[in-house]
């Protein structure tokens, strides 16, 4: 095994932990090495090794040749102790601490008043097969730990929003909640982006958020799945966050199927994966992203995957588009500004304009939230724009709905559409993000025949 990457910042928000290790230190599986010097989370060994490089941003491992598979246990405690112990983060995404999104933390009562838990098991990002597929392995456990977190959150019901092409999976579960009256599932539409928070409310509570407001506000807290799993064996086996699971897709040779990888110890390199998965396709490739096709980033080789990283996708050649201009379409649900533009770099194109979806709101950190997700107004008036800048090209990083209305005028006008995932699309076989295709009506009796459509959203 290559060396292990420990970063002491492990999800995208908070600061960096505190290394309590030092050079030489021979260390255990699951043996704490760093600690939160402010919003954060535990950080422990995933191999048991020696270290070897402490740098600003992480502890660097040299693997023993023999892992055991066993690990350091963490204290017993309360069982929002050993969520914190633990150092669980949210598993889906931002990678914030779990401790604290399922307890106040500043005051002596539970976050909610007899709300509700939304599981996100909808595997959002299009192309991701590793939360299913533990959920597949072992429903039982996602129960009892969704009743752990209720307990904790002061929660009396728990809703598992899932898409509705996950029949199987669906099916397993729906044999277990007959004797589960505290927990229901909900379908969802197989459309980006049904795991966003506020769409998880709205999809399973009918409550439309603001931009700025939090699951709490509908006195309810959103945690992905594999994340409820992580909390379920800190509670029950007293492990600390060391594995995570990762699907690896696209161009990689033997074809463009879902890798799923379980257990993977949090620090391997993002080559090592590949490597596993059957290396590179030899037609080549365009770029690795580290995370989803919206809102993963371009990663190197080198990277280490997080508590946080759910995927890693090889992704088609870019095109030469020999310098002609690309306007920029920003969307809450995508890329920002930055994503965009080094993807119109590396397609060899010029940014003749850009513009920003009118439901992307600005919050006051400068990131921006939609103010609908799923549901968008139209895009005719930016379409206009890019028109009159001289563009040729548009990309796009929109959701399913806000590419459908794109595609309503853009063509017309001449522009050229692409869509920010097109060459992770390309190479994990999916159709492409452009005219929607599916109803966003989803009935909740699969027993019902209806029009629904079971892939993701285009063609």
């Amino acid at each position: 095994m290559e060396n292990i990457q420990m970063l002491l910042k492990q999800g995208a928000v908070g600061k960096p932990c505190a290394p309590i290790v030092a050079v030489g230190d021979k260390v255990k599986r699951g043996q704490l090495i760093a600690t939160p010097t402010g919003l954060g989370a535990n950080v422990h060994s995933s191999v048991a090794g020696e270290v070897i490089e402490i740098t600003d941003d992480r502890i660097i491992i040299k693997p023993n040749a023999k892992q055991p598979k066993t690990f350091v246990k963490i204290k017993k405690g309360s069982n929002l102790e050993m969520i914190k112990e633990a150092g669980i983060i949210g598993q889906g995404g931002a990678g914030f601490p779990t401790f604290i999104k399922i307890y106040n933390g500043k005051e002596d009562k539970p976050v909610l008043d007899h709300g509700y838990i939304l599981v996100n098991a909808s595997e959002c990002e299009p192309g991701l097969a590793h939360n299913i597929a533990q959920i597949d392995a072992d429903p039982e456990m996602l129960l009892r730990g969704m009743h752990y977190v209720m307990d904790i959150a002061g929660a009396d019901k728990g809703i598992i929003a899932i898409k509705k092409k996950h029949r199987e999976t669906i099916e397993k579960l729906d044999a277990l909640l007959k004797d589960d009256p505290a927990i229901e599932r909900h379908l969802l539409p197989d459309i980006y982006p049904m795991g966003e928070e506020r769409a998880v409310v709205r999809e399973c509570l009918g409550i439309e958020l603001e931009p700025d407001k939090l699951p709490s506000a509908a006195n309810s807290v959103v945690i992905n799945s594999e994340t409820v799993y992580s909390c379920a064996k800190a509670i029950e086996e007293q492990k600390p966050l060391i594995d995570k699971n990762i699907t690896v897709r696209g161009m990689i040779k033997g074809g463009s199927e879902a890798h799923v990888f379980m257990d993977v110890p949090v620090g391997r390199s993002v080559e090592a994966l590949i490597e596993e998965a059957g290396g590179f396709d030899e037609r080549g490739y365009g770029e690795i992203i580290m995370g989803g096709s919206f809102t993963g980033k371009a990663c190197e080789l080198g990277d280490p995957i997080t508590k946080a990283t759910g995927a890693i996708l090889v992704t088609r050649q870019f095109r030469d588009l020999k310098g002609a201009k690309v306007g920029i379409l920003v969307c809450a649900c995508g890329g920002n500004l930055e994503r965009m533009e080094d993807l119109v770099k590396k397609y060899n194109g010029t940014v003749g304009h850009v513009c920003y979806c009118k439901q992307a709101a600005e919050m006051p950190n400068g990131s921006r939230k939609c103010e609908r997700p799923g549901n968008c107004p139209g895009q005719v008036k930016n379409n206009l724009e890019f028109k009159k800048a001289g563009c040729e090209y548009i990309i796009i990083g929109n959701c399913s709905d806000c590419s459908n209305t794109v595609m309503a005028s853009g063509p017309k006008m001449g522009l050229k559409v692409m869509h920010m995932t097109d060459l992770a699309m390309m190479a994990v076989g999916h159709p492409l993000y452009r005219t929607l295709k599916v109803s966003k009506k989803v009935d909740q009796d699969l027993n019902v025949v209806d029009n629904v459509e079971d892939n993701e959203t285009v063609e």
